[in-house]
């Protein structure tokens, strides 16, 4: 089996099999992961170029640790240690970088739409690795990995994504791969961080109220404030944004279930969520770095496959 795309662009754009597929590939990499000898030779003869125009560190480390897992070459481009610097265009870096024979592409990029730019304009498999505010498809693909592992199913499941909606590339992947695959969604905060548009446009239900949402739901996604994102202030400040969203030990406490707290980093801690909630017993959060790098693993596999064939 492969994909039914030649580019990891974003959810929006792949189906439900190919969602399947990759999850059940990246449970496969996963028991890898678990030997002692976790490197496999599936991708030996394929160079990978990272190429990061905006800063990361989980997904960076967590795609150089799945693509060194499958053997592959990679090169690693910073765009603030780079040409770029000089005034050099995209396209014109890219086809520096196509003329050392570079099989696939993993980039993010400050601007939505430049892995889909790319991906009209050069040979090599794109996957996206967040762009803009638009998309991260893989953070999605290992936000489900991780419930499904703990839930069984995705179907069914009633999923709270709760803060920054708007700036958010993480929760419009997720809106998109969840809907997909038959959970029922839910976004939370203030109605200043919530596109007017989600509830109609995404068929998702909106809920301002914290505790209202918390008692709906059976997993709760929480999501950074991207303050970098923000050109204008959408709420008073920080202290008050934790004291009626931030999700804290005492909320989940008066609850009359347990549900499974998740946060796709970096965490702002005493913001978005509290210390102990973070490090308790109810969330998955390092489940979920654990499970980025088997996902990625997965998607990394089956484009070389989808390319090669």
């Amino acid at each position: 089996m492969q994909l039914s795309t030649k580019h990891l662009l974003g959810i929006k754009d792949i189906t439900t099999a190919d969602i399947s597929l990759i999850l059940s590939t990246a449970q496969q990499f996963k028991e890898v992961l678990q030997r002692p000898v976790k490197k496999v030779p599936s991708l030996r003869e394929v160079t990978i170029v990272n190429l990061f125009y905006e800063n990361s560190t989980r997904t960076r480390m967590s795609f150089e640790l799945a693509e060194k897992r499958l053997s592959a070459d990679t090169i690693n481009f910073t765009a603030s240690a780079s040409s770029v610097k000089k005034g050099e265009t995209l396209l014109d870096t890219v086809n520096n970088i196509l003329s050392m024979k570079v099989d696939m592409v993993v980039m993010r990029h400050s601007a939505s739409g430049a892995p889909h730019f790319l991906a009209k304009h050069i040979p090599a498999a794109i996957i996206n690795a967040g762009d803009g505010i638009n998309e991260h498809p893989t953070q999605a693909l290992l936000d489900a990995f991780s419930i499904k592992e703990k839930l069984q199913t995705l179907e069914g499941k009633k999923i709270l994504l709760v803060g920054d909606i708007m700036h958010s590339r993480v929760a419009l992947s997720n809106i998109y791969l969840l809907k997909k695959m038959g959970a029922e969604l839910m976004v939370a905060g203030p109605p200043t961080l919530i596109p007017k548009y989600i509830a109609e446009a995404l068929q998702v239900k909106v809920e301002y109220n914290l505790k209202k949402a918390l008692e709906w739901c059976d997993v709760a996604n929480v999501l950074r404030i991207q303050l970098e994102r923000q050109n204008q202030v959408l709420f008073s400040s920080l202290r008050e944004y934790n004291l009626a969203y931030g999700v804290t030990k005492k909320l989940l406490d008066g609850l009359k279930k347990e549900i499974l707290i998740m946060h796709p980093g970096p965490i702002n801690r005493g913001v978005e969520i509290d210390s102990d909630v973070a490090d308790g017993h109810q969330s998955i959060i390092l489940q979920q770095v654990e499970n980025g790098v088997a996902v990625r693993m997965a998607v990394l596999y089956l484009l070389s496959g989808s390319k090669n064939s």
